[in-house]
């Protein structure tokens, strides 16, 4: 849920897209592309990969990947409770009646268009079709960012 701010700004123009930021163009378009990269870096079988996907007649839809008890995009790491209340919280301010599910992607659907237009409302850039290709700028933004946390193993009996 990030609005850009820049003055003029138009998704389609290729150019500004591939201008913005690194954090505001992984929060505004290429989530899913850095969805992949950190998947790929870290490979954790159990980390998920979630879309955050409006009810109809809204906005506002995210990608993000999930581990035990903690998410990962954009932002870097948070508590998946406090991300998704946020989240709710932030989308709810900017569009009253805001709503959304919460829907469960196969990891290759977030490097494949056509994969990814199986799923209704769902319509991915591959890393190639950005200006450039924005998996090697997916991975640089990764390091500014530590491992996944370690899985609590307190309850483990």
């Amino acid at each position: 849920m990030y609005a850009v701010r820049t003055p003029s700004y138009s998704k389609s123009d290729p150019v500004m897209r591939w201008a913005l930021p690194d954090r505001v163009f992984f929060a505004c378009g290429a989530c899913h592309i850095l969805a992949h990269a950190f998947l790929e870096r870290y490979g954790d079988p159990n980390a998920s990969v979630r879309w955050i996907k409006p009810v109809t007649g809204f906005t506002g839809s995210h990608i993000y990947v999930s581990g035990d008890s903690w998410v990962f995009d954009y932002h870097g790491y948070s508590e998946t409770k406090q991300y998704l209340s946020h989240t709710w919280k932030v989308a709810r301010r900017r569009w009253p009646g805001w709503d959304a599910e919460i829907v469960d992607l196969p990891r290759q659907v977030l490097v494949s268009e056509a994969q990814s237009r199986t799923f209704p409302g769902l319509w991915l850039r591959e890393p190639k079709q950005f200006l450039h290709d924005a998996h090697p700028r997916a991975v640089r933004y990764l390091e500014r960012f530590p491992p996944p946390p370690e899985p609590d193993r307190s309850d483990a009996a």
